[in-house]
Order: C-alpha cells, then structure tokens, then sequence
C-alpha cells in the first residue's frame, strides 16, 4: 500500500507542532516527523529530538536527518511499522521536501500551511510566546523525550476537550520544552538534589561503603561530577567503579533530565567488614 504523506509547513514559532496533533487526528494520521522525531501517537518510535542540539546549525541538521545514523534509525522503524500516512512537519517547502526525499517517503499527497488551520491570532500569540518564553512544543508527553534531552522542561502542556456541560476529558499531554540553544535566563536544579540522587544511586551499588566527597560542575551543556568513595574490601574496583559511573548517570538523566557530561570516581579507602 502506497504511503501517503501529508505536510505541515509554518515558519518557526507559530505554532506547528501545537496544530499537528489536531491536524493527524482530523486525517486519521497516526505517525508524524517533528524535529528529527519519528512519533507514533504518543510515543516516540526512533530518532533524537532537534531540540536536545547545542546550536542552531546542528538543530537543523537533526532535523534533516543529515546524519547516516541517525537517518537508518527513523528509516529502520518505518520499514518496521510499514505506516499508511505521515505527517511531516517543517518550517518551509523546501524543509518538508528534503525529509521526505532523505526519508525515501515518496510522494507528498497534501501539504497543508498554518495559515490554512491557525487563525491570525494564534499565530500572533504563539510567535510571541516562542520570543518572550523560549517555548516550543513536542507533540508526545514529557516522560517520553526526558532521556533524550539535554535542555530543561517546563511545564506539560495537557490538552482537554468538552464532554458535555462543565466537563472536561483531557485528551493529549505535549511537552513544552525550551531547548538548550535557546536558553533565555537561567534554569537551575539545587546541588543538594543532585547529591541526594547520587547518594540515592550509590545505595543501589553492592561493594559502595560510603561516599566521602561529592563535587558538582555546572556547566551550559550538562553536569560534570566527581565522585570520591570508600569501598568494601574483597570488590573487584574498576567494575565497581563503572557501575557506580552508570548507575549515578541513568538516575541524574532520569529524574532531571539534565545531561551529564562525565561522572569521575575515586576511591579513598578500602573498608574491611
């Protein structure tokens, strides 16, 4: 069966991704690209968000899904899923024809602007909030992008429509993120939760006796931590350190979002018990 492919096209800030849930709805259009994502619903099926990017240049380039990598992971999961429809996203005509090429997608069946399905002041209000705030939305809810990227979240935009009189029955949760290439002020998780995170991660690490030291660099892109630990006398070290080093990552990355860098670990003593 022929894929059909379906466009959505508006410069940047005004609105897209807010519109393309409701669009994919209207069309019966389960899959959707948006910023080097390949959604499914509301789940990410494959790729890595634009928005995770340090610059602009290589938020573009995710997008396009210039890298070989990258590009066979999405490819991979469509020739998976074998969809009927898609929606791609992007911010002009030439940006949507070179994801579909890229992409080997085929033929684009409809390409539909925001102007067509926006009014002039929604676009007005969007465009002002993406200036103002630094917002932009991913049409999946937080918990599936949060391992991926490097920013920071604010709060999940939760969408509701009406059952009747008074009611309410949300419908879609999207996350609004503010990407890292964006920053406008500074955002800020207290040392002290990341070293109860640390602490907390440790605990899960047989052969960890105590942790001695804790020191925490912040930086613009993510988090450098160095680590000093006692150690249960009989444990194989180098092992012990490197699942320390994973175990403190995946739990930081998980709960905060925030990327880390590098976690360097050290042992201070060896403790007979």
């Amino acid at each position: 069966m022929k894929l059909k492919v379906t466009v959505l096209i508006g410069s940047s800030g005004t609105g897209k991704s807010y519109q393309a849930i409701y669009l994919a709805k209207d069309r019966n259009i389960r899959y959707m690209i948006d910023d080097g994502l390949l959604i499914k619903g509301n789940k990410v099926l494959a790729g890595f968000s634009a928005k995770r990017e340090k610059t602009k240049m290589a938020a573009v380039r995710r997008a396009l899904f210039m890298d070989r990598d990258h590009r066979s992971r999405v490819k991979a999961a469509l020739y998976r899923e074998k969809p009927e429809g898609i929606l791609v996203l992007g911010t002009s005509e030439k940006m949507v024809n070179l994801i579909v090429n890229t992409l080997e997608l085929g033929e684009i069946s409809e390409r539909v602007f925001i102007g067509d399905i926006s009014t002039e002041e929604e676009i007005i209000i969007a465009k002002k909030t993406r200036k103002n705030e630094g917002k932009h939305v991913i049409p999946v809810p937080t918990f599936e992008i949060k391992k991926d990227f490097s920013g920071y979240f604010l709060n999940p935009l939760k969408v509701f429509k009406k059952i009747g009189k008074g009611g309410l029955q949300q419908i879609e949760e999207k996350s609004v993120v503010r990407p890292t290439f964006s920053y406008l002020g500074k955002y800020k998780i207290s040392n002290r939760v990341i070293r109860d995170l640390i602490f907390y991660a440790a605990n899960k690490v047989i052969g960890i006796y105590k942790i001695e030291k804790i020191e925490i660099q912040n930086m613009q892109v993510g988090l450098i931590i160095d680590i000093e630990v006692k150690v249960v006398y009989g444990n194989p070290i180098i092992p012990l350190m490197e699942c320390l080093q994973e175990q403190v990552k995946y739990e930081i990355e998980e709960m905060t979002s925030l990327n880390i860098l590098a976690v360097d670990v050290s042992v201070s003593n060896l403790v007979i018990i």
